[in-house]
Parts: structure tokens; C-alpha cells; sequence
């Protein structure tokens, strides 16, 4: 009976709140909870994490407890009670809940394969209905920002708000594997799926678009449909261009950019290189490559790997304690990708051995993973990579010099320790030439303006970091 009365009470409670917000974010964030008890006045909830409990502590308190006292009375409590990890199933949390972006039907001129049409013979036209291949899971919700991605994503966030008619058309995001790449492209295409449910969007790879040439080319007049339905498109985004080698592949897609450039069609591309860098590409297109914004995605910072740690374990349902969530956050700092690999495995280890998860095991779980970096950085190491870099002495490093070049150097030493090792404020001062901690936080925010400002100190800051900590292929 007592607890047909805290139901009752919730979903009276959940009655009112649907009335107020949007049905997505109802669904999304007061579906989950579960009411526990309700002793005397005291209602007590039980929700997936303490992310989802500090969310709706930040977002809607005031609305719950407004809603409890309006059915309870006035001395209404509210208790949380967080679900623990073995007694939570795997909950799939993709920010964007709404079903998978679908293109509206067009039509696209097509010929006759029997042979070339006369000078008096239409073509045909065929209504198909492109599908945009774009994966709700990859939005801009799921994307953690951090310095390592800012102008990406504001970048991707602008163009979705008026496709084509930026001044970043196309927009070209380059950077080494696992580094958010082919989300925030996707996340573009989803966002304006959203706001232009009526442009025709396409996610298509290098290698993909390359095999239908080849295989339109091999069929008489089958070339021509092909030009013709990729001219149609409103945004394309071509993931890992630079597998798109080949004059012929190169000529035709020349002519589909020029096409859809010309009528303000919005172009998008991923490559693991820079334009300047790709190979085996045309001068022509090399140069359209670069006409827009190009961005390059950088290895993420300790801060934004154990933001998205958080991020994920919230989404996947679990909770893990902070700790556990700074170990692996310092332990792999490649990339995103490997990152998200370890966390998954690590909960699946946890669900599958019926075990706690805790650093130790997070120790064990991590031992074997391939690409786990097993690093010998120190602060010894990285003062001697920006000595050697710069070619300047330990000596002139640790001083108390103010010229430019010295003063840089050790502001890019000082933002490296803190980056790559979490090492703290005052250790970093200590270790280069006894700064105290207010001097160091000035040169690592520095430098975190400077990269997103300027391009040349950028590229100094990538250097040095692939030498210390070299990015696999």
C-alpha cells in the first residue's frame, strides 16, 4: 500500500512537470527516476548517477520541488538516492533522442543505358530518397568541448545555422585518428537535419565516393546519373578524403565541389592530414580544398579526457567514482576513441566479473590494452624536448630571462606538464626555476589562447608534443 502511495505521488508529480517542458527532455531526464519511498513528507528518488542528480540539481530543482510541494504540502523533502552500478542495467544515453535523420524524396535525371540520348531526347526523371547515413549518436550534445576542439565545433555550430552561407564553405577538420573528426562533421549534418528538415544531407567516405565512380564508369551512361545525383546534394560531407587518389575520381569530384560550391551547397571534409600535406592530389583541387576554414583537431587535454569520461559512463548509465575516472583519464591520453574503448571494456570487465570498479581494476583492465600509452614522460623530458625544439640551453629555460623566445619556450614547458602529466601547479613552478602557481596557470592559459589564435605557435605546440608523446597510425 505504501508504495502504491509513492507512485501515485510521482506520477501526479510527473503529470504537472510534462505540462511545463519539452517532451524530449521529459522523456530524457524524469523517465529514469524512480520514486523510492515516501515517508511522512519525504519523497525519495532514485536516479542513474550523480551526473544525473547534479544535472537536475543545476536545471530543474526549483521545478521538482515546486511540483512535489504543490502535490505533498507544503513540507515536502526531496531525497535523492543514486542507483548503484550492479543494480542499474546498461542504459544507452544518446543526447539526441529523436529518431534518425531521413532525406525528403527528389528527382535526379537519368538516361537510358542502351546508349548515348539524341539531340531531341529527354531525359528521364526518377524520384529516390537519399539516405543522409548520419548516426543521431554523433550530435553536438555528445561532443565534449575542450581546447583541443573549440574552433571545430563553433565552427560547425555556425555553418549549421546558415549551411552554405558562412564564409567556411567547405570546412575542412584534419587531425590524428580518435579525435572527434567524424563526430563533429556528423554532428553538422544532424543539426541541420534539424533546423532544414527539407535539405538533402549525405555522409559519404573518400573511399566510398572512389569505389561508385569506378563503378559507374564501368556501366555506359551510368557516369552521368552519377554526376546527376550527387549535384542534387544540399550538404555533403566526405569523411577521410584523402582516400579519394585517382586523376579520373579527382577530375569528377572537381566537377561535383565546383557544382555545388557555385549554388551555395555546403561542403564538409575530414582528412587525417592537412590540405597542404595530402598526396597524390590536384593542384586544382588542392587549392578549393583551402578556399574555406581549415581546422586542425588536437590531442585532448586531462580536463577534457575526464570530462568525457564523465560524459560517457553518465550516458552508458554507470557510476564511477572520480578516482577511477582521473586514473584512466591519465593513464590513455592518445585520443577519444582509444579513451572510450578503455571505459567500455572497463565496464563490461565490472558487469561480466560481478566486481566493483575501482582503480585497481581499472589497473588490470588497462595492462593489456593495445595502444595504451606507456609513457617515460617526466618534467626532465619535456624541458629537454623544448630546449632541444628551440634550441636554447636548460639554463636559459630555467632563468629568469624575459626574452621572447625564452619566455615562450617555457610557458609551452610549463603548459606540457600540466597537459600531458597533471602535473600540479606548484610541483611545475618548482621544477622550472621556482615560479610560483599563479605564474604558472597565467603561462598554460596563455598558451591555450595563443593556439586558438595563432597558427604558426599552434604548430610549435604540436610538434613538441609528437615528440614526446608520438601519435599512432
Amino acid at each position: 500500500m505504501e508504495q502504491e502511495k509513492q507512485l501515485s505521488v510521482w506520477e501526479n508529480c510527473l503529470s504537472i512537470i510534462s505540462q511545463i517542458i519539452e517532451p524530449q527532455k521529459f522523456d530524457t531526464w524524469f523517465r529514469p527516476i524512480k520514486p523510492v519511498s515516501l515517508v511522512g513528507s519525504a519523497l525519495t528518488l532514485e536516479v542513474p548517477s550523480d551526473f544525473f542528480r547534479e544535472y537536475l540539481d543545476n536545471v530543474y530543482l526549483e521545478l521538482v520541488k515546486a511540483t512535489i510541494k504543490r502535490v505533498i504540502g507544503s513540507d515536502a523533502e526531496l531525497i535523492y538516492k543514486v542507483r548503484p552500478v550492479r543494480q542499474s542495467s546498461a542504459m544507452r544515453f544518446p543526447a539526441a533522442p529523436g529518431p534518425t535523420p531521413v532525406n525528403k524524396t527528389i528527382s535526379v535525371n537519368t538516361y537510358p543505358t542502351q546508349g548515348n540520348p539524341g539531340p531531341f531526347v529527354y531525359p528521364g526523371l526518377k524520384r529516390i530518397q537519399i539516405n543522409p547515413r548520419l548516426n543521431p549518436v554523433y550530435c553536438f550534445d555528445n561532443l565534449v568541448e575542450g581546447e583541443c576542439n573549440k574552433m571545430g565545433i563553433t565552427a560547425g555550430q555556425s555553418i549549421a545555422r546558415a549551411p552554405g552561407k558562412t564564409p567556411f564553405n567547405p570546412l575542412f577538420l584534419f587531425g590524428g585518428p580518435g579525435l572527434g573528426k567524424t563526430h563533429i562533421a556528423q554532428a553538422i549534418g544532424i543539426s541541420i537535419k534539424d533546423k532544414y528538415p527539407d535539405l538533402t544531407v549525405l555522409y559519404v567516405t573518400g573511399n566510398e565516393f572512389k569505389t561508385q565512380y569506378m563503378d559507374a564508369v564501368t556501366v555506359r551512361n551510368k557516369l552521368t546519373d552519377f554526376l546527376a545525383f550527387y549535384m542534387k546534394i544540399d550538404v555533403l560531407i566526405v569523411d577521410d578524403i584523402q582516400d579519394m587518389v585517382g586523376t579520373a575520381t579527382q577530375n569528377a569530384f572537381f566537377n561535383v565541389f565546383n557544382h555545388l560550391h557555385e549554388h551555395g551547397k555546403q561542403l564538409i571534409f575530414t582528412s587525417d592530414r592537412a590540405p597542404a600535406d595530402l598526396q597524390n592530389f590536384e593542384e586544382r583541387l588542392l587549392s578549393r580544398l583551402k578556399w574555406g576554414l581549415s581546422v586542425q583537431l588536437e590531442r585532448p587535454s586531462f580536463v577534457t579526457r575526464l570530462s568525457m569520461l564523465k560524459n560517457r559512463s553518465f550516458r552508458e548509465g554507470v557510476n564511477i567514482s572520480d578516482d577511477v575516472l582521473e586514473y584512466l583519464a591519465n593513464k590513455i591520453t592518445s585520443n577519444f576513441r582509444e579513451l572510450e574503448g578503455a571505459l567500455i571494456s572497463l565496464i563490461a570487465h565490472a558487469t561480466l566479473s560481478h566486481k566493483a570498479i575501482t582503480v585497481d581494476l581499472v589497473s588490470q583492465v588497462t595492462q593489456n590494452l593495445v595502444g595504451e600509452v606507456k609513457s617515460d614522460l617526466s618534467i626532465d623530458k619535456i624541458q629537454k624536448t623544448v630546449c632541444d625544439y628551440f634550441n636554447i640551453s636548460r639554463d636559459s629555460l630555467l632563468s629568469r630571462s624575459r626574452k621572447r623566445n625564452i619566455v615562450q619556450a617555457r610557458q609551452i614547458a610549463m603548459y606540457e606538464c600540466r597537459n600531458l602529466m597533471n602535473c600540479s601547479l606548484s610541483t611545475i613552478g618548482a621544477e622550472l626555476g621556482g615560479k610560483d602557481h599563479a605564474t604558472v596557470l597565467h603561462a598554460c592559459t596563455t598558451v591555450s589562447d595563443l593556439m586558438s589564435t595563432d597558427k604558426t605557435f599552434r604548430q610549435y605546440v604540436a610538434d613538441i608534443e609528437k615528440m614526446l608523446v608520438p601519435v599512432r597510425q
